[in-house]
């Protein structure tokens, strides 16, 4: 029996995701959490087979839930389910752990794949995705450089690129003002921009937004 964990902050989606695996008999819920910091708790004190874990969460990202729990379980497997394009995280992800990336557009027939394949020790990633990264292990020397920016940074890249104002942005990631204005500071330094707009022309020519 494949024991989950799902981790997502809405309820809604929880429940859906709940009625999906229902109808196999191979796969069990047996836990959820709607934050960050719950994910981690409950990986701690749990013995599961998987998690499905979101990007988006509040309060600790769905990045740094990932690191975490491959540092308390190194073994556990971590499916990634977001509502953001493979464009925008799906490399960066996998680069920090988890077995496989899919969007909440799929179809519940390939989520049920992924899982049992995550399940067993292997990987999922779509067609489009293991192109992408050919392409990229191809080019490693020219990387974009939004690739060189940290997990946190490129997280404030993504939500200024979107149209989020900084005090936005600290509330969604319960960060200060001040923390946030300096994490754009540093973007703008790295990328070699000089404002929220010129941001977001590159994010919008990669498609990242």
């Amino acid at each position: 029996m494949i024991k989950i964990l799902i981790a997502d902050d809405h309820a809604i989606v929880r429940e859906g995701l709940k009625q999906i695996l229902a109808e196999t008999s191979d796969m069990l819920v047996a836990g959820e959490a709607g934050s960050g910091q719950e994910a981690v708790k409950k990986v701690r004190a749990g013995d599961f087979s998987l998690v499905l874990l979101d990007i988006s969460l509040p309060g600790m990202s769905g990045l740094d839930v990932l690191k975490q729990i491959k540092c308390l379980k190194p073994g556990l497997p971590i499916l990634i389910l977001s509502m953001y394009p493979e464009d925008q995280y799906a490399i960066r992800t996998l680069r920090a752990g988890a077995s496989g990336y899919l969007t909440k557009e799929s179809a519940p027939n390939e989520l049920i794949e992924a899982i049992r394949r995550v399940a067993q020790g292997r990987k999922y990633i779509t067609a489009t995705l293991a192109e992408r990264i050919a392409v990229n292990w191809e080019t490693e020397k020219d990387r974009p450089i939004h690739e060189e920016l940290s997990d946190r940074e490129y997280q404030v890249f993504c939500l200024i690129a979107s149209g989020k104002a900084v005090k936005e942005i600290a509330e969604k990631l319960s960060l200060s003002v001040k923390t946030v204005s300096t994490h754009r500071s540093r973007i703008l330094k790295k990328m070699g921009v000089e404002n929220n707009a010129q941001l977001t022309y590159y994010a919008i020519k990669h498609n990242l937004v």
